[in-house]
């Protein structure tokens, strides 16, 4: 019935041959990339190369979703939120049928082609742009109208974090391209799209840290101070000191380190905002070993209960009153989105996201980055048998979500063509 029910809400939105070309599409894996691949990629290929990779990744991994869509709870498929969600997808996925290769060959790809491509990248990108309240909406339409069992919300927890996985994939692909390729694309930069090869972990914590004051400030007149310590400084191949860089998307770091600077300040203020005297400072620990930059966020504001801490990273779960779905200005907190899917910033290049809470005293938060390029591929949901029985099952059974787990990619792919290959691999019936 849920099956049934997702493919009439698609079968409004489509023709036959796009339903069939949706069809084809969800029969191949996604190709993950690693940061490396992204930096040649970006160096040396050209549009045209770019073009005809992602005419066919980016309806892999639309279609892969938007079949597993098909299997949310049917409840839910009927909220408006969701329909709304679905139409989006449907007009990304039909807009980009405009440049398969039935319509366009390769042959005859010109440079109109190329700009009328670009184009609809930035369209498909503006159009998600609200996804993730989107789909928040649409939960909280459910559970506002229907009691949710246990094992439904296990199942739409799973979900998520795989479509917000998803859509994270997506948005490095449209805005790769857009910001290498587009009209005004900036050409004397040593920045490859959204990655930068030489991104200053310290810079992003300060630029994350101000940014999340002035949040603090405006809700409570009053926010902590910062304390960095560890290895800000390393020294180079000619043995001088210099600041420690990552090569890594500076937003995808801002992001997690935003949300986590938000939380401990929070925490600290209402922790400590009676008291007189100055607040407990946030203690930053940076660490980069052979394999892994760490850095550990560490508060004094009270810390979380063991109990509570296992609802964390659980969506539309917060400590904090829910705000307006439509705030007249940015919310310190209370959705329930920004420890999930900061950790899924944080797991998409392979690295992750872990809390380590003192209850009565305080909280660590250690985001771990891979420091080798290589080593940083994308882990991406893949559409197939082993992740649809996660929608059935009644007892939770490990996969990706456990840390311990990831490695043995169950649904997920670390590998996969390069961009300058295009081949793709049929999946199999195990994920």
């Amino acid at each position: 019935m849920r099956i049934t029910l997702g493919m009439r809400n698609f079968s409004k939105m489509l023709d036959t041959r796009t339903l069939n070309l949706l069809e084809t599409y969800s029969g191949f894996n996604p190709s993950a990339l690693n940061i490396q691949k992204f930096l040649d990629f970006g160096r040396t290929a050209s549009e045209e190369d770019s073009f005809k990779f992602l005419r066919e990744e980016i309806p892999v991994r639309l279609s892969n979703i938007m079949k597993e869509i098909n299997l949310l709870p049917g409840n839910l498929l009927h909220m408006p939120s969701v329909f709304t969600l679905q139409d989006w997808y449907s007009q990304s996925f039909r807009d980009l049928m405009e440049f398969d290769k039935d319509k366009l060959p390769d042959s005859d790809v010109d440079a109109e082609d190329l700009a009328n491509f670009c184009q609809t990248l930035k369209t498909i990108q503006a159009r998600h742009t609200n996804v993730v309240q989107m789909m928040a909406q649409g939960v909280l339409e459910l559970k506002d109208s229907h009691q949710v069992d246990n094992q439904t919300d296990m199942a739409i927890q799973y979900f998520l974090d795989r479509f917000y996985m998803n859509r994270i994939s997506l948005r490095m692909l449209l805005h790769q391209h857009i910001m290498l390729f587009e009209p005004d694309a900036d050409k004397d930069t040593n920045v490859i799209g959204m990655i930068n090869p030489n991104c200053k972990v310290k810079g992003v914590i300060n630029e994350a840290f101000q940014a999340a004051t002035i949040l603090c400030e405006d809700y409570y007149d009053r926010a902590p101070e910062i304390d960095i310590k560890g290895q800000t400084l390393i020294k180079n191949a000619a043995g001088k000191k210099v600041p420690l860089s990552l090569c890594y998307p500076p937003s995808h770091l801002y992001h997690i380190l935003y949300e986590l600077f938000k939380n401990s300040m929070r925490a600290t203020v209402e922790k400590h905002g009676k008291c007189s005297g100055d607040l407990p400072e946030i203690e930053v620990l940076v660490a980069k070993g052979e394999h892994d930059v760490s850095i550990r966020i560490s508060d004094q504001g009270g810390g979380i209960p063991r109990h509570i801490t296992d609802h964390m990273f659980q969506y539309l779960y917060s400590t904090a009153p829910r705000p307006s779905m439509s705030p007249t200005k940015a919310p310190l907190a209370g959705y329930g989105y920004g420890l999930p899917l900061s950790r899924l910033y944080a797991r998409y290049f392979h690295g992750d996201l872990i809390l380590n809470s003192y209850d009565g005293y305080g909280t660590d938060a250690v985001v771990y980055l891979k420091a080798l390029t290589n080593d940083a591929t994308e882990l991406l949901p893949v559409f197939n048998k082993s992740s649809t029985k996660k929608y059935k099952a009644a007892i939770p059974t490990a996969d990706w979500t456990d840390p311990t787990f990831c490695g043995q990619n169950r649904g997920f792919t670390p590998s996969g063509s390069s961009p300058s290959s295009g081949k793709k691999k049929i999946q199999g019936t195990s994920g």
